[in-house]
């Protein structure tokens, strides 16, 4: 199992991570959530946004669970 907090992570990385947790590179990521490979590199350097909802079907897509906990 692997956790992370997001509230330590900007979009782009928590973008990256999900990629970086289904094991793929930017080229064979893209694909699978419907984006180039100019478009995932654009957003894991900061230099495009996405919005919340986007991540969340990204992690559904490749069966990442996101929670939320209150301390």
């Amino acid at each position: 199992m692997m956790k992370a907090v997001l509230n330590d992570y900007e979009v782009k990385d928590i973008a990256k991570m999900i990629r970086e947790w289904t094991d793929n590179t930017q080229e064979s990521f893209a694909p699978t959530v419907n984006r180039s490979y100019a478009s995932i590199r654009k957003i894991e350097i900061g230099e495009r946004n996405l919005y919340l909802h986007t991540l969340l079907e990204w992690a559904k897509i490749h069966k990442i669970k996101i929670t939320m906990e209150k301390e």
